[in-house]
């Protein structure tokens, strides 16, 4: 795909782009589910609704613009979510899960297609993974890959749940021996909407059949300038907004077998947010000050929060170096102690990213890319339809 460049910002964006929550959770990543400490485990029965975002991104030849676009805007989708409400009023999860598709490096037995990740709500994860993907020829089957995360996905059958799929490519939509009106049928039957978005000409995405794609299954089909460069409008806030979040990131207290690495992976995904560009490492720090960036696997302040935390089950030689030696009370001290401090520098985030907002508004004449705007826009017409909403 060589035009696709901005199109994954959009989907993760979706990624499309940042309204999407869990019940059904599956969010443990196969090394945490082998950690050895298990302090507490992932609820699978939540009764708080889900958004379940796919992101089907081609990664063929000169598709490197388009996971850039992914990178950054991941951190725009997550936000825009964390404001999001069902119609009982409760918040609802967000997961997210990654396909590569049209990769010649992938297996040309599974057509050319691989799943990045499951459904995650681990964002630290999610960013890695993203950062993981390179482009390289290939053959674009998009029915094919639509059919792929249909069957592998964990979808559920919870009819509250919205659940969408977005492809972004620029090959004809029809390619392949799997014809893509029975992948879009059967997605429809399982009550998922499938979004496409053609890199290109309108025109031309409707003859490639892309708009077709969307329609059978009450979707949105989305052509975009994949050219068209994001502006971005620097602050006042962001150097401030920066500062907290090292701050924020001396709150968390890794625990378990994957703890150091978990955390080492923290400082990673700020490290290339900050690579990208300086306000892509300020949207990342917004995320993590939100209710969606939760760490209960390796974190024992986020781990505090659950009913059946029990401090005297924590491994206590899988603690960092100033926890060793510690009774279990004065364990349970210092988390009390870091989790006021993380409380009040997220607060301090989420006021100083308000005014980042409001100067942006008063600046800009437009701070978002094509794909990120038609992502953005069809989620909430999507979410409306299952009586979601957002704070005004």
């Amino acid at each position: 795909m060589k035009n696709v460049k901005n199109i994954l910002g959009t989907g993760l964006l979706i990624l499309a782009f940042g309204s999407t929550y869990g019940g059904e959770l599956n969010t443990m990543s196969p090394e945490a589910e082998t950690t050895t400490t298990k302090v507490v485990t992932e609820k699978t029965n939540s009764p708080a609704n889900v958004v379940k975002i796919a992101l089907l991104l081609d990664t063929s030849n000169s598709m490197d613009g388009l996971i850039n676009q992914a990178k950054a805007q991941l951190w725009d989708i997550v936000n825009k979510f964390t404001t999001a409400k069902c119609g009982n009023q409760q918040r609802p999860n967000l997961q997210i899960a990654l396909y590569q598709y049209g990769n010649d490096d992938l297996s040309s037995r599974e057509g050319y297609i691989q799943q990045v990740i499951g459904f995650s709500s681990d964002l630290d994860e999610i960013s890695e993974k993203l950062f993981s993907l390179t482009t390289n020829g290939g053959e674009e089957y998009c029915g094919q890959v639509i059919h792929t995360s249909l069957g592998q996905l964990e979808w559920g059958k919870n009819k509250n749940h919205l659940k969408m799929i977005f492809i972004a490519g620029n090959e004809p939509f029809t390619q392949g021996k799997l014809d893509y009106r029975d992948a879009v049928v059967n997605a429809k039957e399982k009550d998922i909407v499938v979004n496409t978005i053609f890199c290109g000409n309108y025109e031309q995405g409707i003859k490639t059949h892309w708009k077709s794609g969307a329609i059978l299954t009450g979707g949105e089909y989305m052509a975009i300038d994949h050219n068209k460069r994001v502006v971005h409008v620097a602050t006042p806030y962001d150097e401030i907004i920066i500062k907290l979040n090292s701050r924020l990131n001396k709150t968390y207290i890794s625990y378990g077998a994957l703890g150091a690495s978990k955390m080492r992976n923290q400082a990673a995904q700020d490290a290339n947010a900050m690579e990208l560009e300086e306000v892509v490492a300020v949207k990342r720090a917004v995320s993590k000050s939100s209710r969606l960036y939760k760490n209960s696997s390796w974190d024992l302040v986020d781990a505090s929060d659950d009913s059946e935390f029990d401090v005297a089950k924590i491994d206590k030689d899988q603690l960092p170096t100033e926890f060793k030696g510690k009774s279990d009370s004065e364990i349970e001290h210092l988390i009390q102690l870091k989790k006021s401090e993380r409380s009040t520098i997220q607060k301090e985030i989420q006021e100083a990213n308000a005014k980042r907002e409001k100067f942006i508004a008063q600046q800009q004449k437009q701070t978002r890319g094509e794909l990120e705007n038609a992502m953005l826009k069809a989620i909430q017409r999507q979410a409306a339809k299952k009586n979601y909403h957002w704070d005004q």
